[in-house]
């Protein structure tokens, strides 16, 4: 049996939870089969690019994301995932031999040399450096406190431990499904809007920016170093009617439901006035009050119709 692949870092508002309520929103003809082209500008864990690429028969892929580490690790895998493994068994043996009080220590050192690491990088060329840059990428995501990746202003990723007993760091199987996967695709680290040459009448684009905060606690949309702010939110909302009116191609975006928290809140509404706007419920990941950790509804953009189903909530 063929190991499908999945998911192979953890990522703040990843899709994995949400895929079975996505399938009912799903434009047709990617079911059909007349969809040959899939792109999406905000790739992150890529929970929904693993979920369509082995379902559907798809003939052209373009992954971006602004996080030069993260398409860096994408790159790796793509192209050099037995060097990548390597490191990743070193590691793995490391952590797991490492007493439970000094892995602290462990997982700081590693941090500090991903930190100054950065300035022998170069993300234009793969080298052998990047390997071992992809390697620490992996072991901080499955180490650190929540798998969250958040850069301070001199740019260092500064999340602390995370405390596990465990950790699958090296998970030899599902990197080389990914391998294979990604075979297909274009990974390229670039702003969303570089995108646009690649869109065509009979593409599938997803957008799943940094969502927007519903409060102050629950404000995180900083992954590569700058804020995604209202003026970003409206400035993607432009940009997906630009797509929609000139490209002709079918759109879903993902983000936060601000009425979770505010009723009165149409933000979303107005940015998207013209399409269809749905609700799907998610669990809250990250909440620094305990307590409000739950179901909570997300929205789901589309300038399609899609299939009803009885998952699908319209707004």
């Amino acid at each position: 049996m063929i190991m499908k692949a999945k998911p192979f870092i953890k990522w703040v508002g990843g899709k994995k939870q949400l895929l079975e309520q996505f399938d009912s929103y799903y434009p047709k003809e990617i079911k059909k089969g007349t969809i040959k082209n899939y792109i999406e500008p905000f790739l992150g864990g890529g929970a929904l690019f693993f979920a369509i690429s082995q379902r559907f028969n798809l003939e052209n892929v373009y992954l971006s994301d602004l996080n030069k580490d993260l398409i860096l690790t994408y790159q790796v895998i793509q192209q050099k995932p037995d060097d990548l493994l390597d490191f990743l068994e070193s590691y793995q043996k490391e952590y797991d031999f490492t007493e439970q009080e000094k892995r602290n220590d462990l997982f700081l050192a590693i941090r500090k040399h991903f930190n100054l690491q950065r300035f022998e990088i170069n993300y234009k060329k793969l080298s052998d450096n990047w390997v071992s840059r992809a390697a620490q990428f992996i072991f901080l995501n499955k180490t650190c406190f929540n798998g969250l990746f958040r850069l301070n202003s001199k740019g260092e990723f500064n999340v602390p431990y995370g405390k596990y007993k465990t950790a699958m760091i090296f998970d030899a199987p599902n990197i080389l499904a990914v391998s294979q996967v990604l075979k297909k695709a274009e990974i390229v680290q670039a702003d969303y809007s570089a995108c646009f040459d690649r869109v065509t009448q009979d593409s599938f684009v997803y957008f799943d920016p940094p969502y927007r905060p519903i409060s102050q606690t629950a404000a995180f949309t900083t992954y590569t170093g700058t804020e995604f702010t209202d003026k970003e939110q409206l400035k993607l909302a432009n940009f997906f009617q630009k797509l929609d009116k000139e490209k002709k191609a079918k759109l879903m975006l993902s983000n936060s439901d601000p009425t979770n928290e505010n009723p009165a809140d149409d933000f979303f509404q107005k940015a998207y006035e013209s399409y269809n706007i749905f609700k799907v419920s998610a669990s809250r990941a990250i909440n620094c009050n305990g307590e409000k950790r739950g179901k909570i509804n997300e929205l789901l953009i589309t300038n399609y119709e899609y299939e009803p189903s009885t998952l699908a909530i319209n707004f």
